[in-house]
């Protein structure tokens, strides 16, 4: 009876190894046809094809291979060729096959832009059809996950469209928008030529609506930062509707990452022009924030908030407390009280209670602030 169960076992094993083997020849064949007829066969036989090839990319239990035979048997190039149709079905169709057949593979998104895929979708980003101008952001945030082909993309001219689908795309086409630009800002060396300072506006009213802690506040902050490298882009953040309260708040409510970079464009305004921009971020109560990220934040979150609160002092430079000092009076202090054994930890808690005081000090002047100064929600 045991051995009659094994060899039941081993039978049915055998039966599904081999369907599963049928499956795999017939799907290649499949593969190999529906090739075929996207090189040789009529316009409406392609736009089947390119449907046929998304459709069966997104149901195959195995995609990931499915991408892999799709792209050897050739079906890349006569897909990018279907972009730059006339027949807005055609387009549709071969750009949501080359979606589906980058997703998760590099080899294929570095195919594809090798392939050309980039003027065409550069031309698809002007249209005055928003989903194709979005499903366009979509392909090229894909495509730009891939680092061979950020300088390609950057240099398409893809990026000035990309800060119009922030000004006006749906919230989806807003967040591929944003996501795709700070994709090909850290592949190239002087970023601040992908933007330019009309991204602002849009960038500060995301952020304004967006949890300062996501990681879509990282990207944007990253964005911003890069902006502030530029009197053009500091002016904008200036004028920008709670543009430097919007950066303040992140200092106090953000992740790691969006208080560094926070307080990095803050960093930058003040540096570049004290006197224009002291007193604009201190009106916006930015020194409880500041205080608390001295102690809590990144290393390089630290250092830029105690040099933004060096400028912030009302004191001239050569009678100012520098950061290190205040330290190493509060270390010899806790050294005196708890001797050198329990000095370190005694001197950050007695900062901790520092940051603490002041924030608290501060507290009415804040919900004040957020009381009469609710920034609105713009519509989308």
């Amino acid at each position: 009876m045991g051995e009659g169960e094994n060899i039941e076992l081993e039978t049915e094993t055998e039966t599904e190894s081999e369907s599963t083997s049928t499956w795999n020849l017939g799907q290649h064949t499949q593969i190999i046809e529906l090739s075929e007829k996207l090189t040789n066969g009529n316009l409406n036989a392609k736009i089947e094809v390119a449907r046929e090839i998304r459709k069966m990319v997104r149901k195959s239990s195995s995609s990931s291979k499915t991408r892999a035979k799709f792209a050897a048997a050739g079906v890349i190039e006569p897909l990018v060729l279907m972009l730059s149709s006339s027949n807005i079905d055609a387009r549709q169709s071969s750009l949501l096959a080359l979606l589906n057949l980058a997703v998760r593979n590099e080899r294929n998104k570095v195919k594809i832009v090798t392939a050309g895929a980039m003027p065409p979708l550069v031309e698809l980003l002007k249209i005055q059809n928003c989903g194709m101008r979005e499903l366009a952001t979509a392909a090229i945030l894909t495509l730009s996950a891939a680092a061979s082909n950020k300088p390609i993309i950057a240099a398409s001219g893809a990026a000035p469209l990309l800060v119009q689908i922030l000004k006006s795309g749906s919230v989806q086409g807003k967040v591929d928008a944003v996501t795709a630009l700070h994709n090909l800002s850290t592949s190239i060396e002087n970023s601040i030529e992908l933007l330019d300072a009309s991204a602002v506006f849009p960038l500060i009213n995301l952020l304004k609506e967006c949890k300062k802690y996501s990681k879509f506040a990282e990207k944007a902050t990253t964005l911003l930062e890069i902006l502030s490298n530029s009197e053009e882009g500091r002016t904008a953040i200036t004028i920008a509707d709670g543009g430097i309260l919007t950066l303040v708040e992140t200092v106090e409510d953000g992740s790691l990452v969006s208080t560094e970079h926070a307080v990095g464009t803050l960093l930058s305004l003040c540096r570049s022009c004290r006197d224009k921009y002291r007193e604009l971020i201190l009106k916006e109560g930015a020194i409880p924030g500041l205080l608390r990220l001295t102690v809590e934040g990144t290393a390089e979150a630290q250092d830029r908030a105690r040099l933004l609160l060096e400028l912030l002092r009302d004191s001239p430079p050569e009678k100012r407390l520098t950061s290190s000092v205040l330290e190493k009076i509060v270390y010899d202090i806790a050294e005196r009280v708890d001797g050198a054994d329990k000095a370190a930890e005694t001197a950050k808690r007695l900062l901790q209670d520092m940051v603490q005081r002041s924030m608290e000090h501060s507290m009415k002047c804040i919900q004040h602030r957020a009381a009469s100064c609710t920034p609105s929600i713009p519509s989308t």
